[in-house]
């Protein structure tokens, strides 16, 4: 799944840090750091894709030479404390190719030179061997000073007020989610990622209506694992998959990530199930199915969703994994969130009371934590017809072919029924 990640940092002399070593690092090469007398080389760095400088069209020649263009930096700066340069850290989609990626970071770095007028230098890293293989990402290098024809003049504060600073960070974040949803689109691919905190898009989706989102939505970001941690857990996950065994966590931090992981993944399953089960139910009653039957009908089709991906899992599995995302568990399902509602109980409620028969307010009455018995004697089981769940069980039990038998004679008896009450309704008529 496409994920969202931009961040700026700061090279500070005050940590002892250099535009001229940032550099030379990220791009894989030898740079002579004049102001220091210091040699930084990484030319046998690995990972390094694509390299490349953008500057502003009024820019000196010299400005295309990586060694001279950040000497310059550090010259044009004097205090002790000066911030030499600034670094934008984007995550790459995975989903798109090469060719594309490279596109939309030179996008945003000319961005940044129409913006502000500084000299950029963009390194893009290809995954690390030994980690998640989707992490594409790029490291554009940026002065922090305009560069002109004479050279760097003015600084840029835009970017350094507190006032603006903030703004101008956001509207670049969301022009990288711009430039990564246009490239996603392009290359056929439904995901798409949101550079907004997870409460601002929590309440956009209930202001749209759209309560499945804003449940998604509604939980802490994801924990940050630091370097230490991410380096044990990345190699506890290779190790794993040596032997040929399931990953489990070995740190703390890598529990907590691993868990809201695996717990959003099931809950875009079960959306994705309840949504085509919706839709597949609304298309059959529109074709003059009854209830069970398009019921039934809704169930096949999300069901078929889960074999046609996994053929060879076992029944009993698949059974107990449909059994979740329809009934789910009172644990998780009963709980209610912080605004007192549970949408997805609600949701499914809406559906089964779309028909007022006995039937649907017995399911109803149930899913709120009733017994029958509550609705009277007379609602009993002996004293009507089987519930959608029983009939559910009855399903997962029987062969296709049966099944497909009794779905015609239900339809059967639900036109003789039909036929019984016209009837009944004429005589009626003629007795007035």
């Amino acid at each position: 799944m496409a994920s969202y990640h931009l961040s700026v940092k700061t090279i500070k002399r005050s940590a002892g840090r250099s535009a001229t070593a940032a550099a030379a690092y990220r791009v894989g090469e030898r740079i002579e750091c004049q102001r220091e007398g210091r040699v930084h080389d990484y030319t046998r760095k690995q990972g390094i894709e694509e390299t490349f400088i953008l500057t502003p069209k009024d820019a000196p020649d010299w400005a295309t030479d990586r060694s001279r263009l950040w000497n310059e930096v550090e010259a044009s700066e004097t205090r002790r404390n000066s911030v030499t340069a600034r670094e934008w850290e984007l995550a790459l989609p995975s989903e798109i190719s090469a060719e594309a990626r490279s596109q939309i970071t030179r996008d945003f770095a000319q961005e940044l030179v129409s913006r502000y007028g500084v000299a950029v230098d963009v390194a893009i890293h290809s995954p690390h061997r030994e980690g998640d293989q989707r992490n594409h990402h790029a490291h554009v290098l940026t002065s922090t000073r305009k560069l002109e024809a004479e050279g760097f003049t003015a600084k840029t504060r835009v970017l350094d007020s507190a006032k603006t600073g903030g703004v101008e960070i956001e509207q670049m974040r969301g022009l990288w989610a711009e430039l990564q949803n246009r490239a996603l689109e392009r290359a056929g691919e439904v995901e798409r990622v949101d550079h907004r905190s997870l409460e601002a898009q929590r309440e956009a989706a209930l202001e749209r209506g759209d309560e499945l989102t804003a449940e998604e939505l509604d939980r802490d970001p994801e924990l940050k694992l630091g370097p230490a941690a991410n380096s044990m857990e990345r190699r506890a996950k290779a190790m794993a998959e040596r032997q040929g065994r399931e990953y489990k966590p070995v740190t703390e931090r890598g529990a907590v990530v691993h868990a809201a992981r695996q717990a959003r993944a099931a809950f875009r399953e079960m959306r994705a199930r309840l949504e085509l089960a919706r839709e597949t139910y609304g298309i059959e009653r529109e074709a003059g199915q009854g209830r069970v039957s398009a019921g039934l009908a809704a169930l096949r089709a999300a069901t078929a969703k889960d074999r046609n991906r996994n053929r060879d899992r076992n029944p009993d599995d698949f059974r107990e994994r449909l059994a979740r995302v329809v009934g789910g568990s009172r644990d998780q399902d009963d709980t209610l969130r912080p605004e007192g509602r549970n949408y997805a109980r609600e949701r499914l409620k809406e559906i089964m009371e779309k028909d007022a028969g006995r039937d649907g307010q017995a399911a109803v009455h149930k899913l709120d934590g009733h017994s029958e018995y509550d609705l009277g004697e007379e609602t009993g089981r002996a004293a009507r017809k089987p519930s959608v769940n029983e009939r559910l069980k009855d399903v997962l039990n029987k062969p296709r072919e049966k099944l497909e038998i009794e779905d015609e004679r239900e339809q059967e008896r639900g036109d003789d029924e039909n036929e019984n009450t016209r009837d009944r309704d004429r005589g009626e008529g003629h007795s007035l």
